[in-house]
């Protein structure tokens, strides 16, 4: 097959095609709406937490909401909070770097190698020396699966998505694609508060309408219901297509009714129906590491995103890896699962403001979702 990893010219023209393909996609996709469904989210978590408290919140314009109970104040937008600087949030979103860290300290990451987008060798050499799929990602500077691909096995799919992880860096991360199961496990001062596994995305045939008509009208779905379904749309990007042609399909495939298709590897953009509470499931010694691994990163608020097969036994027995120490992470998850609702807002308001947490506000009931 034509190299692509040769011709850095071509894959520049590709990319900007990319580039403005995606533009177009999110236009006519409803991509505003969903951005307006994200800060409603925001906004009544932050609201119903500030109003548990009895304390008084006051919306700044843009997203920023100032909260205040007595003499202590704090602000917030969407889950950018002051519990975590700037520098930390930095640190975190260098991949290198915590995976350096972790492996210094004997925490199972992926086999990894970073390399430029100018001179892309290193990453060829690494993609046929693993004997399955691998993952291709920006170094540095993203979080919530922006620029992922999994499902790499070709120099074509490697160089197609190494330039689309350029597009958000100058460095490009390749790496083992590990196998089980993908967790959310939150930690708040080296406390883990809940944990999440969550399900890709998918969609159910109806044996008439293509893959691209029933992602479609997931999407519109999405729009124009909100946080109730998901928090993301569904990209169209080089990891739908590597994933759906793992099953065999395209976009202008028909799937027999009644058939689930999974549509993306890369988790974000799944369901709240698909994210199942866990933290019972956690094991001590996974607790552990994962507390370990914030503690690395110097984060006090951490989503760290861990694959494994088995949550009740080490990383170690059942060759699960830590793929990211999120920060800031996300709430949705959390928030929208079908067994539950943990206010991840509530008790971050608490640290922020300096009210002693309480034990009886660990979990709502599903009724609240």
């Amino acid at each position: 097959m034509f190299d692509l990893t040769r011709h850095p010219r071509l894959l520049k023209l590709l990319s900007w095609f990319d580039r403005a393909s995606a533009i177009v996609q999110r236009r006519n996709a409803g991509r505003s709406e969903s951005d307006r469904h994200q800060s409603t989210f925001y906004a009544k978590i932050w609201r119903e937490a500030a109003a548990t408290l009895g304390a008084t919140i006051t919306p700044l314009g843009g997203d920023v909401f100032e909260i205040c109970l007595g003499e202590a104040r704090t602000r917030v937008s969407q889950n950018m909070t002051s519990i975590d600087d700037m520098a930390t949030s930095c640190v975190a979103r260098t991949k290198p770097v915590i995976y350096g860290l972790l492996n210094q300290h004997g925490i199972s990451t992926p086999r990894y190698r970073v390399f430029p987008i100018e001179d892309m060798a290193a990453g060829v050499a690494f993609l046929e020396s693993i004997q399955g799929d691998c993952v291709v990602k920006p170094a540095s500077g993203t979080g919530g699966g922006i620029g992922v691909t999994t499902g790499v096995r070709t120099r074509w799919q490697f160089a197609r998505a190494a330039f689309a992880a350029a597009a958000h860096g100058d460095e490009v991360l390749i790496e083992e694609q590990a196998k089980g199961d993908d967790y959310r496990l939150l930690y708040l001062d080296g406390v883990l508060i809940d944990a999440v596994m969550r399900k890709p995305p998918t969609v159910t045939a109806d044996g008439r309408a293509s893959l691209l008509d029933l992602i479609r009208g997931a999407n519109a779905e999405r729009a124009s219901r909100g946080a109730e379904v998901a928090q993301r749309l569904l990209t169209f990007d080089m990891d739908m297509k590597n994933t759906l042609a793992k099953q065999g399909y395209t976009l202008a495939s028909v799937p027999p009714a009644g058939r689930e298709v999974k549509v993306k590897t890369a988790i974000n953009e799944n369901v709240g129906d698909g994210n199942i509470s866990a933290r019972d499931l956690i094991c001590e010694a996974v607790a552990a590491e994962g507390a370990r691994a914030s503690a690395l990163a110097g984060v006090r608020l951490a989503g760290v995103d861990v694959i494994m097969s088995n949550p009740r036994v080490p990383l170690q027995e059942s060759g699960g890896v830590i793929l990211e120490v999120n920060s800031p992470p996300g709430y949705y998850w959390h928030y929208h699962k079908r067994d539950g609702v943990f206010p991840v807002a509530l008790h971050v308001l608490r640290s922020l403001l300096h009210v002693p947490q309480s034990d009886e506000m660990c979990c709502l009931p599903s009724s609240a979702n």
